[in-house]
C-alpha cells in the first residue's frame, strides 16, 4: 500500500430526504439504512481502509458530528476527524482536507468519497481506483470515477468524455459537465454512449488540486493558504472558525471541476448508488413476493404492493391496501408518503422547522 496515499471521507450533510430517520442531530451517513449491521460511514470507511493506511483516512464533518464519528469509527485518532465550524457545501471542505495532508506530505495522493454512498461491487471499485491514484501520482490531473449508466436517470448529474482513453487504461478526458437534464436530454445522452453519471468521488495529488483552487477559486486558495504553518497544530482550530466565517459555500464540482481543464474519468460498473433517496434505498432492498422492500421484524402486509416500509424491529406494524407508498417511523415520528412525491420530504421537513420543535427534526 503506498504510503502517499491518503482518503478523505465527506459527512458533513444532513440527509432531509431521508426524514424521519435522518434527522440533523443524527444524519443518514451515521444510519444503518440498508439493515446491514453497519452504517453507511463505516462501510465507506472499511472500503477505502483497502486504498490507503487507516491513519491516512480523514473524515470532514461538522463538528457536532465529532463524537458521533469517533464512537462509530473505533479505529481513528481524534485528529483524523476534520471539524467544519459551518456548512459550506464542498469545496471548503476539500480545501481544508487538502492543506492538512499538505502540511503531513507534500507528496500526497488523495482520494475524496462521500460517506453515504452504497457501492456494491468493491472489488472492481478498488481496481478503478488504483488505476486513477497511479495515474494522478504521475500526471497533473484531477480524476472523477463516473458511474456507467443503466438508465436515463434524471436525478444524476453526467459527464461527457473522449473515446479516446489514455494508453488503453480506460481513463478519458472530460468534455462537459451538465447537471440533472431532463429525461429528453437525459435519453439523447445514454443513446450517445459517451455519457456517464458523475459519482461525486475524485482522485487527485495534493499539488494538483491546490493548484487548481488558486486558479480558479483565488480567494478561496488565499483563505486556506493563510493557516500554512497552523494546520496539526493547536492554531488549526481557531484559524479555521475564522476562515469558514470568510468562506463562500460552493461545490468542488460547480467551483473547480466544471470550468478545469485537466479533467479525466473512467467510466465503471461499481454497483453504485448515492442513496439519495427512499425510493433509490427500495431498489436495493430484497423484495417479497408483493414487491414490498420491509425494515423490520414485525411487519404485516395485506393486500399491499410496491411499498418500502422501515419501521423499529419492536414495532408491530400492520397494512393493509397500500399500494406504491414510503412508510417510516422513527422516534415517534411516523412517515407516510406516496413514492412518487418523495421529493416532497424536503418541503415537509422545511415546513416542520417552522411550526414544530427541534426534536422532530
Amino acid at each position: 500500500m503506498n504510503k502517499n496515499n491518503f482518503c478523505v471521507i465527506m459527512a458533513g450533510g444532513i440527509g432531509s430526504r431521508f426524514w424521519p430517520m435522518s434527522r440533523t442531530d443524527h444524519p443518514k451517513q451515521f444510519l444503518d439504512i440498508l439493515g446491514t449491521g453497519e452504517t453507511l460511514i463505516q462501510q465507506t470507511y472499511n472500503r477505502l481502509k483497502r486504498i490507503c493506511p487507516e491513519e491516512h483516512i480523514y473524515i470532514v464533518t461538522n463538528e457536532i458530528y465529532k463524537n458521533l464519528t469517533l464512537e462509530q469509527l473505533p479505529g481513528i485518532k481524534e485528529d483524523q476527524v476534520v471539524c467544519e465550524p459551518s456548512m459550506r457545501n464542498t469545496a471548503p471542505c476539500v480545501a481544508y482536507a487538502s492543506h492538512k495532508i499538505a502540511a503531513i506530505n507534500p507528496n500526497a495522493n488523495i482520494v475524496v468519497a462521500p460517506a453515504d454512498h452504497l457501492i456494491l461491487k468493491e472489488d472492481e471499485f478498488v481496481r478503478v481506483i488504483n488505476l486513477a491514484l497511479n495515474y494522478t501520482a504521475e500526471n497533473d490531473a484531477l480524476f472523477t470515477l463516473g458511474i456507467t449508466p443503466t438508465r436515463p436517470d434524471t436525478g444524476y448529474g453526467y459527464i461527457q468524455f473522449d473515446h479516446e482513453s489514455e494508453n488503453g487504461s480506460g481513463i478519458k478526458k472530460v468534455k462537459t459537465f451538465t447537471e440533472k437534464p431532463n429525461l429528453e436530454l437525459a435519453k439523447q445522452f445514454i443513446e450517445s454512449g459517451d455519457f456517464c453519471w458523475n459519482s461525486g468521488m475524485f482522485v487527485w495529488s495534493v499539488k494538483s488540486i491546490l493548484a487548481a483552487y488558486e486558479n480558479l477559486l483565488p480567494s478561496m486558495s488565499q483563505i486556506f493558504a493563510a493557516g500554512t504553518g497552523k494546520y496539526n497544530t493547536q492554531e488549526e482550530e481557531a484559524f479555521i472558525r475564522e476562515a469558514y466565517g470568510t468562506c463562500k459555500s460552493i461545490s468542488i464540482d460547480y467551483g473547480i471541476m466544471e470550468k478545469s481543464k485537466n479533467v479525466y474519468v473512467i467510466s465503471a460498473d461499481i454497483g453504485w448508488s448515492d442513496l439519495g433517496t427512499w425510493g433509490s434505498i427500495y431498489t436495493h432492498l430484497p423484495l417479497d413476493e408483493h414487491k414490498n422492500a420491509v425494515v423490520g421484524k414485525n411487519v404485516m402486509l395485506y393486500e399491499s404492493k410496491g411499498n418500502i416500509v422501515n419501521v423499529p424491529k419492536n414495532k408491530l406494524v400492520v397494512l393493509q391496501g397500500l399500494k406504491d407508498y414510503i412508510i417510516v417511523e422513527s422516534d415517534n415520528i411516523l412517515l407516510v408518503c406516496k413514492k412518487q412525491d418523495e421529493q416532497q420530504i424536503k418541503e415537509f421537513v422545511k415546513d416542520i422547522k417552522l411550526s414544530k420543535d427541534k426534536r422532530y427534526y
